[in-house]
């Protein structure tokens, strides 16, 4: 082989010997488990007698009872019902609000965007359960002052924290945290529509809700698509806040949200072939959920295209 030829090789192949170590660490970490999982779901442990002695307790392969299981557990589907409640207060509230301060900070008039968009991204920095302990005993009447403040006024004071109230708890705390995260991709994208089409507008005497409504928001549509889609995952896999939260109030179950049965199911009743059996059906149901959403996206967008190519 002679050396133009070796240079050639060593060209080509070095985009694989880059992606070598991101792909060993996408196998190991999670490629291998995620087949582990899948393996386990399929399987259960036999117990023989009592279950003690050695070969008392075996391993053996379940088939799809352990899925049967999960879809006809009333638990786990209590508490999708649950996580779909919660999804119906966060997503639309959290992407709204990300998108009207968006449009807020792409006007030419507001003044310190640099600080106010800092001050509304700060939330997203906080991790989740740090955020959620501290809203949580923001929620406890004993040491809340805004408990104190109502009090002083004669004012009603609900607690936050049983019944109905807690759905709005818990999807007050995603809201605060997840709002700057979309704020920043929307806004993002308002900075890159060009200054010419404003302009245009502006010569057509379009007043700045008109463009807002008109120009601004179809043309961040595929920002808005990517948000609610990271919205819906975020949603379907909720397991911080509740369980953070659960030891404040007991209208927190541990299986209130799906992820928390996974964890009590593996963790609590060392269950671990019918955890993972529950964990699939998530992951499947949220990869089914995410892949319909997207192609009706993807569909809505040709659509406009041709209706516009037609026009």
């Amino acid at each position: 082989m002679t050396s133009t030829s070796r240079r050639a090789y060593g060209v080509k192949g070095a985009p694989y010997a880059f992606l070598l170590p991101a792909t060993i660490l996408f196998a190991l970490f999670f490629a291998l488990p995620i087949g582990y999982a899948i393996w386990l779901s399929f399987h259960k442990v036999k117990v023989s007698g009592l279950g003690l002695g050695a070969g008392a307790r075996k391993e053996v392969w379940a088939g799809l009872e352990n899925y049967t299981d999960a879809l006809t557990d009333n638990e786990l589907v209590d508490g999708a019902l649950r996580v779909l409640g919660y999804g119906c207060i966060v997503v639309p509230v959290m992407l709204g609000l990300a998108l009207l301060f968006a449009l807020m900070l792409d006007s030419e008039k507001v003044r310190l965007a640099p600080f106010t968009r800092l001050a509304i991204f700060l939330p997203y920095a906080i991790p989740g359960v740090v955020a959620a302990l501290l809203w949580g005993f923001l929620y406890l009447p004993d040491v809340s002052p805004f408990y104190y403040v109502l009090e002083k006024l004669g004012m009603p004071q609900p607690d936050l924290l049983d019944g109905g109230p807690l759905y709005l708890a818990l999807s007050n705390i995603a809201v605060w945290g997840g709002t700057g995260f979309n704020m920043i991709v929307i806004y993002t994208s308002l900075q890159a529509i060009p200054a010419e089409v404003y302009e245009a507008a502006k010569l057509d005497g379009a007043t700045p809700l008109q463009v807002a409504l008109k120009i601004k928001i179809p043309m961040v549509a595929p920002s808005l698509v990517l948000t609610f889609f990271f919205s819906i995952i975020a949603t379907l896999q909720v397991f911080s806040e509740p369980t953070t939260l659960k030891p404040l109030t007991n209208s927190v179950s541990t299986t209130w949200s799906p992820l928390m049965k996974v964890y009590q199911d593996a963790f609590g009743k060392g269950d671990i072939y019918a955890a993972a059996a529950q964990a699939t059906i998530i992951a499947l149901a949220t990869l089914l959920l995410s892949f319909g959403f997207l192609r009706a996206a993807n569909r809505r967008n040709k659509q406009d295209v041709s209706q516009g190519g037609a026009r």
